[in-house]
């Protein structure tokens, strides 16, 4: 396991909080988005940034935020968790807004809880329309920044029977979008009775979730 540095992370957002009340250094959030799908299902953050919080030095609200594309607070956040089954559907605006994010300095972690890879495809063809997903080597340092991951993403909850997936977005030669296919790490942060996985398998889930949080605070590096 590695360290990781005190917070000075949040310098690589766009916009920092206004509000010198805030409690916390970090606050992540749920993306809201059109179509249908169901952005809203399942409670798995709160369990992240718990773990998150006992693992490492990231000083995350508890309370996980809900941002909207067409909300000036989107740029308060560093990181957006994006799940649901089914349809994604993002305006040409909301688009350009998501993409003004993650070339600002954001991160989209793309949970597929089922159904969600053709539309999240086309969407992101939105965001980026000179660029498709591309798979990350388990070389990639998203695989070992905090917890060694070797094998690379671990697969937590079974869909079709195939392999678990990374899929990667680049700004300039960061990952700013982390596409989980076939693996759905947030099953394995939900509490330990709502999907009933063992102790070992929630375990691998949180860990890489927290690989994923501190790359996302550590994002303004360069990388291929």
């Amino acid at each position: 396991m590695r360290h990781v540095l005190p917070i000075l992370f949040v310098v690589l957002l766009v916009t920092p909080p206004n509000s010198a009340q805030d409690a916390h250094e970090i606050t992540i959030a749920r993306l809201q988005y059109g179509g249908g799908g169901d952005w809203y299902s399942g409670h798995p953050l709160p369990n992240l940034i718990a773990f998150a919080r006992t693992n490492t030095l990231l000083d995350i609200d508890p309370e996980p935020a809900t941002a909207e594309l067409g909300n000036d607070n989107l740029f308060r956040y560093p990181f957006l968790y994006l799940n649901g089954h089914g349809n994604v559907f993002f305006t040409q605006r909301e688009a350009d807004r998501l993409r003004r994010y993650l070339e600002g300095g954001g991160f989209l972690y793309i949970n597929d809880d089922y159904g969600l890879d053709e539309s999240i495809r086309r969407e992101m063809e939105k965001v980026f329309p000179n660029q498709e997903f591309v798979e990350l080597p388990v070389s990639h340092d998203i695989y070992s920044i905090h917890f060694d991951f070797p094998r690379g993403l671990p697969k937590i909850h079974e869909h079709e029977n195939a392999p678990a997936r990374g899929f990667g977005l680049f700004h300039e030669g960061r990952l700013c979008v982390f596409y989980a296919y076939e693996s759905d790490l947030a099953d394995g942060w939900e509490e330990a009775g709502v999907h009933n996985d063992p102790s070992e398998i929630r375990e691998a889930a949180l860990r890489m979730g927290v690989n994923l949080l501190v790359y996302a605070m550590l994002s303004g590096q360069t990388d291929s």
